[in-house]
């Protein structure tokens, strides 16, 4: 018997310092499921964090493929076990979670489970989480669960220094998010300040040029180039500007990633499902992958503040080198020829300029009563 404890210990001490190496929520999240599915050998894992509209902010599983993922469908809803869990604060230990008056709206392609262990993932009072594991890989007596009470132990202590390492990851998240804001403040003194000396310089020079063009044409010509000097200043001040205000965290974390945390944020924000599929888009240059994101915020502003709809869906695809990106939602439509008519653009040719400046194209399709779908086409490197 005192192997046995010697290897649960190892095997706790390994996962807790695999989580303690990560920051960020997605890969804290991660590391938990696949750390308490090998530490109880269990065929699956999943751990869902919880939003306020009924769903999940954020639902991780391991020991699915990504084809099944996908064929399994849109993230659970809370109800059902997992509810019980996340309202009630509970743990659930069953032998067959199909026999269980709550098992309900799973999908058809969801895999078979049958003994199951979940617990709530608990910062003080408040519920952070749920974790669960199904699927004990070992002999079972028909009725019983193949998980023990020291399995739930275990999975007890992983879920306690869970909550730990996930609301540090928040923290972390959080303090990441103010630290650009404050960055990009500064920024818009520095270049408001720059930007405007330039433009009171050429503005005085330009006056100085007109004053002197009838009387001293000579200097005239002179003022006329400084004037020329202080614009190329200025353009090169604001490149630099733009340079500086890229996301940040478009450099750290890459288009994709960087969407999909940002649809989250919405999707929690809003009353409408905002939903990001990423599939297979490869990594494109800076100023692709800027304009994408640009492109993709303005184009969910709308979508958001403007369609009435209940669904927004983005979807970044692979196109040869390049991606797509559609945003699509199911709201009350426009006709565009009626909006260009009327002078309101609708972000329309910020978006268009954003995507022709880096070689794109954007096209929308809309009608009244049928929804909206932006798309973007860019090239790659």
């Amino acid at each position: 018997m005192s192997q046995g404890p010697r290897s649960g210990l190892a095997a706790v001490s390994s996962a807790l310092l695999a989580m303690s190496r990560h920051l960020e929520v997605r890969d804290v999240l991660k590391t938990i499921v696949a750390s308490a599915r090998e530490l109880l050998d269990a065929q699956y894992a999943a751990l869902g964090v919880p939003d306020d509209h009924g769903g999940f902010a954020q639902f991780v599983v391991d020991g699915v493929s990504d084809q099944q993922w996908k064929a399994i469908g849109p993230l659970p809803r809370q109800h059902g076990i997992l509810a019980s869990m996340l309202q009630e604060a509970k743990v659930e230990r069953l032998a067959d979670v199909r026999n269980d008056p709550r098992f309900e709206g799973w999908p058809s392609a969801h895999p078979d489970l049958v003994d199951f262990l979940g617990l709530p993932i608990r910062d003080g009072d408040e519920v952070i989480g749920a974790l669960f594991l199904a699927n004990k890989n070992c002999p079972k007596p028909e009725g019983s669960c193949g998980f023990t009470q020291e399995d739930e132990e275990l999975l007890g202590i992983l879920a306690q220094h869970a909550a730990i390492a996930l609301t540090n990851a928040r923290l972390y998240e959080r303090s990441r998010e103010l630290t650009i804001a404050e960055e990009r403040s500064r920024l818009a003194h520095e270049l408001h300040d720059a930007v405007s000396q330039k433009l009171f310089s050429l503005r005085l020079t330009a006056q100085a040029a007109a004053a002197l063009v009838d009387r001293d044409p000579s200097r005239a010509k002179g003022e006329l180039h400084q004037v020329t000097l202080l614009a190329a200043e200025a353009a090169d001040e604001l490149r630099a500007a733009v340079v500086e205000l890229r996301p940040a965290a478009l450099d750290e974390d890459g288009l994709v990633n960087t969407l999909r945390t940002q649809i989250q944020v919405l999707d929690r924000a809003h009353a409408a499902r905002v939903t990001f599929a990423g599939r297979g888009a490869r990594a494109l240059p800076a100023a692709q992958e800027e304009a994408v994101l640009r492109v993709a915020q303005e184009a969910l502003h709308n979508a958001l503040r403007h369609s009435g709809g209940q669904h927004v869906d983005v979807t970044l695809d692979r196109c040869g080198s390049g991606a797509v990106l559609r945003v699509t939602d199911d709201g009350n439509g426009f006709d565009p020829q009626s909006i260009r008519r009327a002078g309101r653009h609708l972000g329309l040719v910020s978006m268009r300029d954003r995507a022709s400046g880096v070689g794109g194209s954007l096209t929308v399709e809309s009608a009244p009563g049928k929804g909206t779908t932006i798309e973007m086409e860019v090239p790659g490197g």
